[in-house]
């Protein structure tokens, strides 16, 4: 485990580590935290700070009768490599305005999170913000008279002090063209979804003549072809979205019909790709299609599920038999309904993320974690074997 490999007992931190946790993502950061302390104890490292039970700097946002905010923080960071964790998905939260409870909507988490950074008065040596679900990423393109507001959040936290900002599967990680001398890293958490598919499936045949990945639209073809290939090269399959650019509904233009493009999906079991579930309808109607050209089960995998119009919706698909199981990762908050459905796997992040962490606060390359080849490959060969064990057993 990279955690616990020699080379970390042989290099120096940046600064003394420390995490700052947002109102709304307290149970990711936790986990990470606990991560990390472990993994810090069994190390020959024992200099003032390196050790600790816990990384954790407590902070609050009180607010004003008016709902104006503040941001402080409890503990002096000075001299501190600070990693800020931010879930601005998090509508199970809500602020006093007025005598009225208000829900967190995404602005407001933004702006606790340059309050806090506010609070650090530059006096940190290094400050990364960990933003899994990137803020404003799907208005991340200007069509016609319209404001680019992810451009502008990222150099607004640049022009702040932070060095880096770290998301998963950006929307469109070109994005970060707008800070092309500051750092970003957009993480697809590929390896996170196969060892939960793998460990949810026991019975999934991994060649091209059992299985098939599909890109949900042309914005997913790269992330299906990635995934195809850490599977050992199966197929890929491709939806593309035919709108009506006539009319304008919610802000968009409608779409008509999903157009498949591949090889037969017949009798197959079939993985749908995608960085996000919003309300669903456009991955449950792939599924429909799938379906209706005879794939054997259909899983959706989805770095993050904001399921903006509720679960019903899918509770019916999987009732008439159009998906199987729904895979999304933890890394925004999942509300105690989502997390009940039978049919739902819960991807957690936490391991992966204080890898990221500890791996950055020693200043070594990320790269073995943002492309875990072998890891994955480690994965399979383990499947494959167990499936072998128990045919023979069979016999």
């Amino acid at each position: 485990m990279a955690a616990e490999n020699d080379e970390f007992s042989h290099t120096l931190p940046v600064g003394p580590l420390g995490l700052v946790a947002l109102p709304g993502c307290e149970e990711l950061a936790e986990r990470v935290d606990a991560y990390l302390a472990m993994w810090r104890k069994g190390r020959e490292q024992d200099f003032n700070g390196y050790k600790k039970d816990s990384y954790m700097i407590e902070n609050s946002l009180p607010r004003f009768g008016s709902g104006e905010a503040k941001g402080v923080l409890n503990a002096s960071v000075r001299g501190d490599d600070l990693y800020i964790l931010v879930d601005i998905c998090n509508y199970s939260l809500t602020y006093p305005m007025y005598g009225k409870e208000n829900p967190m909507s995404p602005d407001d988490h933004f702006q606790n999170l340059k309050r806090i950074i506010a609070a650090v008065g530059g006096k940190a040596k290094r400050i990364t913000v960990i933003m899994p679900f990137l803020y404003e990423s799907r208005q991340h393109k200007r069509s016609g008279r319209e404001s680019l507001d992810c451009a502008l959040a990222l150099q607004e936290l640049v022009s702040m002090g932070v060095s880096c900002i770290l998301t998963f599967d950006a929307h469109d990680p070109r994005v970060q063209n707008a800070i092309p001398l500051s750092g970003f890293e957009t993480i697809v958490p590929t390896y996170q979804f196969i060892k939960a598919l793998l460990r949810t499936e026991k019975d999934l045949q991994l060649d091209s003549q059992h299985m098939m990945i599909i890109s949900p639209d042309e914005g997913a073809v790269g992330r299906a072809i990635y995934f195809s290939t850490m599977l050992g090269g199966l197929d890929v399959g491709m939806f593309y979205k035919r709108r009506d650019y006539t009319r304008v509904v919610n802000g968009k233009n409608p779409i008509v019909a999903h157009e498949f493009l591949g090889s037969s999906v017949a009798g197959k079991d079939v993985v749908i790709v995608d960085d996000m579930i919003a309300s669903g309808e456009s991955v449950i109607d792939v599924a429909k299609q799938l379906k209706a050209r005879n794939a054997r089960k259909v899983f959706v995998c989805a770095s993050f599920g904001l399921f903006t119009a509720g679960m019903e919706i899918f509770d019916q698909a999987v009732n008439d038999g159009l998906i199987n199981k729904i895979l999304t990762t933890n890394a925004i908050y999942q509300s105690p309904e989502t997390l009940a459905r039978p049919y739902y796997v819960s991807v957690d992040l936490s391991k992966y993320i204080a890898l990221l962490i500890d791996t950055m606060n020693h200043d070594m390359s990320l790269e073995p974690l943002l492309n875990p080849v072998d890891k994955i490959q480690t994965r399979l060969a383990k499947y494959k074997e167990k499936q072998e064990a128990k045919k023979n057993e069979m016999r």
